[in-house]
């Protein structure tokens, strides 16, 4: 871990004990809250393996460190009440990392399935959960788990969460695709009827009232989308932020939402 890293932590334990972080954090809320919130924001939880790495660890100790921040960032979305959130776990890429650290990720994401089932958070808040994704590159007992969550929180309609695990916006959108002519072919859909809209219904979003993201957060100083919901996000509003996911806090979430709330949305005007 470097000195720096270890300076940088030392002093967000001290203003912790200060109680400075607490005092911001309300002006913070005071502030957004004046103000449109937006519906749904997507994460692209980057920077766990580097966080390990820094502090001599392996990553997927980075990663169990990320899972449980999500827990946290999902709670404080619903707290402000956010209606949608994004998470990008697992995109198809990472599948193509070391067996080993895949195997990890892989039983992280059914531990916290399985956790998830039993989390009244989602009853309390009324949050469908949908796993985004080709679900079927899954192990059988993660797909199971996934499977039951989705079913348990199938009726509910006042939050969303989106979980994109094995998720690639460019295979979304070839399935898409695919669906779409089938359905030319079956007679369902004529060539002339084809529109945005139209698209729109054959994407993994379909069942989202509000499908295309508000705010993008990415997290770790990385400027990038690495293939995360291609065609939602066109426009969106992106903020990328200089921390890792483990060390992501609630003041990060609401000075995001707070810069969102500065911008001027033109969407292309």
């Amino acid at each position: 871990m470097s000195v720096s890293s270890i300076l940088t932590e030392a002093l967000f334990k001290l203003l912790r004990v200060l109680g400075v972080y607490k005092v911001y954090e309300k002006v913070l809320l005071k502030q957004i809250k004046s103000r449109s919130l937006p519906s749904h924001i997507a994460f692209i939880l980057d920077g766990n393996r580097r966080w390990a790495r820094e502090r001599g660890l392996p990553p997927w100790y980075g990663h169990e460190q990320g899972a449980r921040k999500a827990e946290d960032v999902l709670r404080w979305c619903l707290e402000l009440g956010i209606k949608t959130v994004s998470l990008y776990v697992l995109s198809t890429e990472n599948l193509k990392r070391s067996p080993e650290e895949v195997s990890h990720i892989l039983t992280l994401a059914e531990k916290y399935m399985e956790k998830a089932l039993n989390e009244e958070l989602f009853d309390k808040y009324k949050v469908k959960v949908k796993a985004l994704g080709k679900i079927d590159l899954l192990p059988i007992t993660l797909r199971k788990k996934i499977k039951a969550l989705e079913e348990k929180t199938s009726n509910y309609d006042k939050h969303y969460l989106n979980i994109c695990i094995a998720y690639g916006g460019r295979s979304e959108i070839v399935d898409a695709v695919k669906r779409i002519c089938a359905d030319v072919i079956k007679g369902k859909l004529k060539l002339e009827d084809i529109d945005e809209d139209v698209v729109k219904r054959y994407l993994y979003t379909s069942h989202l009232p509000n499908p295309e993201p508000d705010l993008v957060i990415r997290t770790s100083g990385e400027a990038r989308i690495s293939n995360f919901l291609l065609y939602q996000i066109a426009y969106s509003e992106l903020l990328f932020l200089d921390v890792y996911w483990p060390d992501f806090r609630k003041i990060d979430l609401l000075r995001a939402i707070r810069i969102y709330q500065k911008r001027s949305r033109r969407f292309g005007r």
